[in-house]
């Protein structure tokens, strides 16, 4: 079973208590309503509870350590790591159409989140990343967790608060402020200010957490949930991008990145939502767990 002590070492667990009650989930003021952002609706839901934080690269290790577990990346070989990040040069490097930041890089996985050349020794604090949905998973097995739903991640994100875009309420993150949370601040992909005083991801335990003591449920890292992604909608195109997820069997995930931008991925909202096949791992894709109450 998971610790709740406070101060727990780094590669232990801390979870914190989420309420039974009419658990909100969606929202009627979507941004990207192809995602199947909404409508607003109600479950009713038991208490549970949750990571604090998103798995770090040190619990990730232990699991790694007692199980000799091979994550899917390093099973394949390499991994998508953000442009800027890239240990080494770049030019020759292979890129997704559509979205030339990121790079195909071989020998990139958890244990080396740039590539061939860099560490996590001086990053045990932060989310492990280039995480399938699969690894999430297994490391769930190990932990004696599970992956939460997305009505439960939702629930647990809004941290009480009734109708909230944000953890945090309403108030939109600027480029020169506020920083509630780990996001871009510039012109993306071109400059990131690093102006939150990160650029790449933070430490899983860093700003003020929400109203149930959880950090970071928007930005830093994007967010394994249990469920496949669909889209709750009869129109024509819903339903050929719910055909496209099924065949590719994507699953969803929640809460953004050190990557969203207003201007570009306003997805560091509550609502917000994205669907990736389980195979997929990044080096701003990430997950937390939930347990029994």
């Amino acid at each position: 079973m998971p610790r709740t002590a406070s101060g727990a070492g780094l590669d232990e667990t801390v979870t914190v208590a989420i309420p039974a009650g009419r658990a909100e989930i969606g929202t009627d003021r979507p941004v990207f309503p192809a995602d199947g952002e909404g409508p607003r609706r109600f479950v009713e839901l038991p208490a549970y509870r949750m990571d604090e934080a998103v798995v770090t690269n040190a619990r990730f290790a232990a699991f790694v350590a007692a199980t000799g577990y091979v994550s899917e990346a390093e099973e394949y070989g390499w991994s998508f790591v953000f442009e800027r990040d890239v240990v080494g040069p770049v030019g020759d490097l292979q890129r997704p159409h559509g979205a030339p930041w990121w790079c195909r890089v071989d020998g990139a996985s958890w244990r080396q989140p740039a590539g061939p050349g860099s560490v996590t020794e001086d990053r045990l604090d932060h989310p492990v990343v280039h995480i399938s949905h699969r690894d999430a998973l297994a490391f769930a097995a190990w932990a004696g967790g599970r992956l939460p739903s997305e009505v439960e991640w939702e629930h647990a994100a809004r941290g009480g608060l009734k109708g909230a875009l944000y953890p945090w309420g309403d108030d939109e993150p600027g480029d020169d402020g506020p920083f509630p949370c780990n996001i871009w601040q510039g012109s993306f992909p071109q400059a990131d200010s690093g102006a939150d005083g990160h650029r790449g991801t933070a430490p899983a335990r860093s700003f003020p957490p929400n109203g149930y003591g959880l950090y970071n449920m928007c930005g830093n890292v994007w967010e394994w949930c249990a469920e496949p992604f669909r889209v709750r909608s009869l129109k024509r195109a819903a339903q050929q991008l719910n055909r496209e997820a099924a065949s590719e069997r994507r699953q969803v995930l929640k809460g953004g990145s050190f990557l969203c931008h207003r201007s570009y991925c306003h997805r560091y909202r509550i609502a917000a939502r994205i669907g990736s096949a389980p195979d997929s791992s990044t080096s701003h894709m990430g997950f937390r767990l939930v347990y029994p109450a």
